[in-house]
């Protein structure tokens, strides 16, 4: 830094130089302070919004934030299905789906006769969810019995036949 050529009055120059250059660096960091205060960015003793937050806190934050209270809600139902209707409708029935705007719950049954069964249980079973989950979660359970197979086309089939369905006629 220092020149064999600089004289007195040149290195007061150079010396104020640095010393405006180290001022405004601190005045700099002052200012980021004020402004770090004035938007809550700071670091210290009290709690603020970057603290760390436990994981169940923080779903449950989240879960409010948006709006999911009831999906999640009937998520956990989905889970914990058997203890909420019995392991014997459980071992049978099993929810498939839960459209919130409706407030309908599908249930799909593993054959007819527990379908007909889980018809004539509806409105117990909406009581039940309902007490677990609050009022009028669910309105109406949608009660679908066993998926029927495929339609198998082959050889041996005639043209437009619908299998087992044609008979009536």
């Amino acid at each position: 830094m220092s020149d064999p050529e600089l004289s007195g009055v040149d290195l007061a120059r150079v010396a104020l130089r640095a010393a405006k250059e180290q001022a405004r660096q601190r005045g700099e960091q002052v200012r980021e302070k004020r402004e770090a205060r004035r938007h809550g960015l700071r670091s210290g003793a009290r709690a603020d919004g970057r603290d760390p937050v436990p994981l169940g806190a923080a779903l449950n934050r989240l879960i409010t934030e948006r709006g999911w209270e009831a999906p999640a809600a009937v998520g956990g139902v989905m889970g914990r299905w058997p203890q909420i209707v019995g392991p014997d409708i459980a071992a049978h029935c099993v929810p498939e789906q839960f459209a919130e705007a409706e407030a309908v719950l599908t249930v799909r049954c593993d054959s007819t006769a527990w379908a007909t069964q889980l018809r004539l249980l509806a409105r117990q079973l909406v009581a039940r969810l309902n007490h677990e989950l609050g009022h009028g979660t669910v309105r109406v359970i949608r009660v679908l019995g066993p998926s029927v197979p495929q339609r198998r086309y082959g050889r041996l089939r005639a043209p437009g036949s619908q299998g087992p369905r044609d008979t009536w006629g």
